[in-house]
């Protein structure tokens, strides 16, 4: 583990700006940070084909499920592991990533020559992979999170919160999927059931979920992608009791 001091990268302007984005993390300037390894994090491959983010990306992906998944069981004890998967897909997507590498300014931060710096449509993917690779190069420094929850953790409770109140945020479709495919090998087949006048009720659309030619669900809701979504919760929630069961 290394100190502030040592390490240091060779060129004193590029220190002064790696130590400058510790501060805006909010962690303190005696962090044991190994700044050889935040460079890499904040230089992208148009500037060197091998010291990049790309490996410490690698990295930094499976910190920050690690990450999210620690503070959501903290957080919600008593939740489901289809909540837990549905609120993680959401807090380690590459949007999410990304609008928090914005919140933090770290574009102005990171290498790249200027035909990828011009190039707009892959701006969002870019910051989300800095951003991980930074999860990478903090993780690395240390091999605990240490350097990470501290800051981390207050972005991702406040989204984690806003999502749990809004259901429609929640992609439960996706975390069925990764149960039936990690069990069964097959995907869910969603059917629509009924159509009823809106004039009679606010959810008029019934699916059902079925896996391997069996029901595990029905939900209803306003369009029919919501019934699904709904039909996807309802058979997480029996999935987790028969489990419990």
């Amino acid at each position: 583990m290394s100190s502030s001091v040592p390490e240091e990268v060779s060129y004193p302007r590029r220190q002064r700006q790696l130590q400058s984005v510790i501060l805006k993390l909010g962690l303190p300037e005696s962090s044991p940070v190994q700044w050889h390894l935040l460079d890499k994090a904040l230089t992208h491959p148009s500037i060197s084909s091998t010291e990049n983010y790309e490996q410490l990306e690698f990295i930094g992906d499976a910190v920050v499920r690690i990450a999210a998944s620690e503070l959501l069981m903290e957080l919600y004890p008593d939740a489901s592991v289809g909540e837990f998967s549905a609120i993680r897909k959401i807090l380690v997507s590459d949007r999410t990533l990304a609008q928090l590498a914005d919140s933090y300014s770290l574009e102005q931060d990171l290498l790249m020559d200027r035909g990828t710096a011009s190039d707009k449509l892959g701006r969002s993917s870019r910051l989300a992979d800095a951003f991980e690779a930074i999860l990478g190069a903090l993780y690395l420094s240390t091999h605990t999170l240490e350097l990470i929850r501290p800051w981390l953790d207050s972005h991702f409770t406040v989204l984690s919160t806003e999502i749990r109140k809004d259901p429609a945020r929640r992609d439960y479709k996706s975390a069925l999927q990764e149960w039936t495919q990690a069990v069964h090998k097959v995907l869910p087949e969603y059917k629509l059931i009924t159509v009823e006048s809106q004039k009679r009720t606010a959810e008029p659309f019934t699916a059902q979920v079925w896996v391997q030619g069996e029901p595990y669900g029905t939900g209803k809701g306003r369009s029919r992608k919501a019934a699904e979504q709904a039909a996807a919760q309802d058979a997480l929630f029996k999935i987790k009791t028969t489990e419990e069961g």
